[in-house]
């Protein structure tokens, strides 16, 4: 199943006298990532503009594509010891993200696309810095790339609210202009973006606001609450600081002058408790993320999306010490 087996491992200081956590009774250690712990699949829609080395710099690729993203808590308590201030604990969550092609077949099966192995912390409030508690994903991504990206957590009633995204490169330098290329015309035939036969529903609205997928995957549903993660490698203010991406040298190229460096990851995960009916209720999550990446002057928006259910006998348990923890709703 390609999960971590922690069934004989447990995080915990090893000396010294470390702050407990307080919680209210009947709340998860992990706070508002209580609900990922499991399997999750779906499908969604991935746009990327590839530095090209020939007769031009860019060729945009687009991909549909199936997803498996697994979740398994990390037993214990994780410590992170303070000088300015006392000692806090870390809890959290590794993954594992599988994104595949589904019309671009390898052996009769979808081409692998994507792979991260990544943690998700719930980090609590802190003074120094002066932050309210905040959730961090840290990622591992195989083209050379590690990235820490920190936010805040909040639950809202309904539906989530979601923006439009724009794959438009811009200039790096100020202004930061907005740069039109013809590839993300679909009218205008192009040998500089993914072929029509490999991107069949694909339309000219995904590519103008790829987030009309999610949209248009919730047209109908009775969404009765929403889990909103956001998080960022620059300062969201909470966090006050920390974050950033580092690359490759590859990526990074020499003299100010990158292949494709990854600058900065922003993203949002909706984590949405949706009505089924006659008592029912599936867990659904949602995210858009936006990955900036250098070169030639302008920087090109690589926006990827996805909608996932959690998979019912897949449900992966903590394992470790039982706490208490909120009841996930099951499809039955």
């Amino acid at each position: 199943m390609n999960t971590l087996d922690f069934s004989n491992f447990k995080i915990s200081a090893v000396s010294g006298v470390i702050s407990k956590l307080k919680l209210p009774v009947g709340l998860s250690p992990l706070g508002a990532l209580a609900q990922l712990p499991g399997t999750w699949r779906g499908t969604g829609f991935n746009q990327i503009w590839r530095p090209f080395h020939g007769s031009q710099d860019r060729f945009l690729e687009l991909n549909e594509t199936s997803e498996e993203l697994q979740f398994v808590e990390i037993p214990g308590e994780i410590p992170n010891r303070g000088l300015l201030q006392q000692d806090i604990n870390l809890h959290g969550l590794t993954y594992l993200q599988k994104v595949s092609d589904v019309n671009v077949k390898q052996n009769g099966q979808p081409t692998g696309i994507h792979i991260e192995p990544g943690i998700w912390i719930t980090v609590p409030s802190t003074t120094n810095p002066q932050d309210p508690t905040t959730v961090a994903r840290l990622a591992n991504i195989p083209h050379g790339t590690s990235l820490t990206a920190q936010g805040t957590a909040l639950t809202v009633s309904g539906p989530p609210t979601i923006a439009p995204a724009s794959i438009s490169p811009f200039l790096i330098a100020p202004p930061h202009s907005p740069i039109a290329f013809p590839e993300t015309n679909l009218g205008v035939p192009s040998a500089f973006r993914t072929p029509a036969s490999d991107i069949p529903h694909v339309t000219q609205a995904m590519v103008n606001n790829p987030n009309i997928v999610l949209s248009n995957a919730i047209a109908g549903q009775t969404i009765k609450s929403t889990t909103v993660l956001r998080v960022s490698t620059k300062d969201l203010n909470p966090p006050t600081s920390g974050g950033g991406t580092s690359n490759i040298a590859f990526l990074d190229g020499v003299g100010g002058t990158p292949n494709a460096s990854a600058v900065q990851m922003d993203a949002i995960f909706w984590i949405e408790e949706v009505d089924l009916g006659h008592g029912k209720t599936k867990l659904q999550l949602q995210y858009s993320q936006t990955v900036f990446l250098n070169f030639n002057g302008l920087s090109w928006p690589h926006v990827s999306v996805a909608t996932l259910e959690k998979v019912p006998h897949l449900v992966i348990p903590p394992i470790g010490p039982k706490h208490i923890g909120p009841k996930i709703p099951k499809v039955k």
